[in-house]
């Protein structure tokens, strides 16, 4: 997939965490969803979103699709990659390692974060982890 096939934003291609997590910042804007009571909850999502796209881009080839969507209760996000690999801590405890050796804290936290994470492999190569971000 190149760049001009990725999912669009106001202000083009989601190519990095950082434009995903203005595409997220965005839409929540639009909708007056900035946190209200719980601006750290707004803090989270864009956490999740982090550790999903920077996940997508050094461990699975890269990013070959971003979607997120904003529901009643948070926000449902689906990243897509090149790889088939599903990693092993995706549908692990949460748990924080020890030690850091060869695995990040990124994974246990989007557990942490995040409600039913699914990871789904995509017709043609590669895979779509999806999460929902409550907002309460």
């Amino acid at each position: 997939m190149t760049p001009a096939d990725r999912t669009p934003t106001a202000g083009g291609a989601i190519t990095s965490a950082a434009t995903a997590r203005d595409h997220v910042r965005e839409l929540l804007r639009e909708h007056g969803r900035t946190g209200g009571e719980n601006p750290d909850a707004v803090v989270d999502v864009l956490l999740v979103v982090s550790e999903l796209v920077t996940n997508a881009i050094r461990h699975g080839g890269g990013l070959a699709g971003f979607d997120a969507t904003l529901t009643d209760g948070g926000v449902r996000l689906a990243v897509r990659d090149y790889s088939d690999v599903v990693p092993a801590q995706a549908y692990g405890t949460g748990e924080i390692p020890r030690t850091h050796r060869t695995n990040g804290y990124g994974w246990p936290l989007i557990i942490r974060i995040s409600d039913a994470v699914t990871v789904e492999p995509c017709p043609g190569g590669g895979k779509t982890i999806r999460v929902f971000v409550p907002l309460t």
